[in-house]
């Protein structure tokens, strides 16, 4: 395969907004693959790299969140082959490093990247958001980024397991170890929350309830199969947990806002022994202060879930299976299609919460 030029959505400087614009995607060499992407979500990890939020590597070539076909793949490469439909995604297992060998390779510390950078025209160098840039007709990734999963599937709405909707599924069922009968409250809904929601649902949860300030927000969470809503901005959220669960609180508490005020609400929503599971994405500067022996006295466990401690490899065919068994609604999350051109607005509809998911189609 020769490079090949197409259409990529770029972030040339912090806070300005994103271009269209031509890029140099490079013929792949040993373990990589190019990839035709077919659809790909407008996630909030993109903004934060276009405000230079995640570092200042500019120029970035943004989107991550996708599905495409395979077109060509590089020597050696036996993962996938071209012609697979394939969910991308960050976590390309290393197979070598200390969580790999001790048999934990949904914590590896070492993930693959393509070793080659796409390039603008004029021979700029693009830094790939999560090792992937997928708002563009084609991208160069490691071959463990690709995932085979059945082509039956929607690349709009499988596509969204490759971030958002895998973090949130993977940190109920998952992070959160959700099982049969329990209680489980998500603190705020957008796209990572009600994944969580039906994340929990799947799980075996018997009681779901959803916390928000946002009735927009609440409404959805009724929608993936909330069996409670409590608005937060119209009381104290713990007390109304606690209420709804017969004074103990929840088994299973997940945060899926990254705000340190939603954080000590969910810890002392939890039942006691219950979990607290961190999927929002704090700023560098949020901290959280807790009296040690409320830390210590109500037990359980505070667990941080890094993409929903998935292994794609495993956990990605096996959710695309219960979607296409009508086990998962998966294209509920998509709220909107969009062209390239349209990400920029895209964005901001995301901010004002008007959307789940913008999805680009290509």
């Amino acid at each position: 395969m020769e490079p090949t030029t197409g259409r990529g959505v770029i972030a040339r400087a912090k806070g300005e907004p994103v271009s269209v614009e031509t890029i140099l995607v490079p013929a792949p060499i040993e373990g990589e693959a190019v990839v035709r992407v077919q659809a790909c979500g407008v996630c909030h990890t993109d903004l934060h790299y276009r405000e230079g939020g995640i570092n200042d590597d500019f120029p970035f070539l943004l989107g991550h969140e996708a599905a495409g076909i395979v077109e060509a793949v590089g020597p050696g490469v036996t993962s996938v082959a071209p012609g697979d439909f394939v969910i991308l995604n960050w976590r390309a297992v290393c197979g070598s490093c200390r969580a790999c060998r001790r048999g934990r390779p949904w914590y590896c510390f070492a993930t693959h990247n393509a070793t080659q950078r796409m390039t603008l025209e004029d021979g700029t160098p693009l830094s790939a958001a999560l090792g992937i840039g997928a708002f563009a007709d084609r991208t160069l990734v490691a071959a463990g980024q690709c995932t085979k999963v059945d082509p039956r599937a929607k690349p709009e709405a499988v596509g969204l397991l490759g971030c958002g909707v895998m973090a949130g599924l993977g940190a109920a069922m998952l992070t959160g170890e959700v099982g049969t009968g329990d209680s489980v409250a998500v603190f705020g809904c957008g796209g990572v929350g009600c994944a969580a929601i039906a994340g929990a649902l799947l799980a075996g949860a018997q009681k779901v309830i959803a916390v928000d300030i946002d009735p927009r927000k609440l409404a959805l969470a009724r929608q993936f199969g909330a069996t409670d809503t409590v608005d937060a901005g119209a009381g104290d959220p713990v007390e109304a947990i606690r209420r709804l669960t017969e004074g103990n609180g929840a088994d299973v508490c997940i945060e899926a806002v990254g705000n340190p005020e939603v954080m000590r609400q969910a810890f002392y929503a939890r039942d006691l022994a219950g979990t607290l599971v961190q999927v929002g994405v704090p700023t560098p500067t949020m901290t959280v202060e807790l009296p040690m022996i409320d830390f210590f006295g109500r037990g359980g466990r505070l667990k941080p879930s890094w993409y929903g401690d998935c292994l794609p490899s495993r956990d990605f065919p096996l959710l695309v299976d219960l979607y296409l068994q009508g086990r998962l609604d998966l294209d509920r999350f998509v709220s909107e299609t969009i062209a390239l051109d349209e990400v920029e607005a895209a964005f901001h509809r995301m901010e004002r919460g008007e959307v789940l998911r913008s999805v680009v189609v290509l």
